[in-house]
């Protein structure tokens, strides 16, 4: 039994809107690198660009479980030492709403040079409702609302 393989013309990358309002941050994040990676269909390679491309909407309104909105901090250094900076999840929501999801999302996807090329050409994320990718006809992607514990 022979491996199967996807080719360049076999692959057609689709186009998901995803509505972020009440969803929990690290699913939503792991359904969306399922998606992006492309291991939601049966012709997944792990070396070949099968994934499709994702619209997230209403960025601002993700929620986080237990006492992460006021724990979880996001780092990042300056490159100077002694230079580390870390930004609390509130002040990230609220400034900058499409990177919470855009971190979460690369926390999922392998550490590779596909990921982060599949990351920066697939995932357009939008703070509120309103997208600029109409034109693509992007369908419609729900995930189930799992509850939180």
């Amino acid at each position: 039994m022979k491996t199967y393989t996807a080719t360049p013309k076999d692959i057609d990358h689709q186009w998901f809107v995803v509505d972020a309002e009440g969803m929990v941050l690290g699913r939503l994040a792991a359904e969306i690198a399922k998606v992006i990676r492309g291991k939601h269909k049966p012709m997944f390679t792990p070396h070949m660009d099968t994934g499709d491309n994702i619209i997230v909407i209403n960025a601002s309104k993700v929620r986080v479980t237990g006492r992460k909105a006021e724990q979880k901090q996001y780092f990042r250094h300056t490159g100077y030492m002694g230079h580390e900076r870390y930004t609390p999840f509130a002040t990230m929501l609220a400034k900058h709403p499409e990177r919470v999801i855009e971190k979460a999302v690369y926390g999922m996807l392998p550490k590779s040079s596909l990921a982060r090329q599949s990351l920066r050409r697939k995932l357009r994320v939008f703070a509120g409702p309103q997208h600029d990718h109409t034109a693509q006809q992007p369908q419609t992607l729900t995930f189930e609302k799992a509850e939180a514990k």
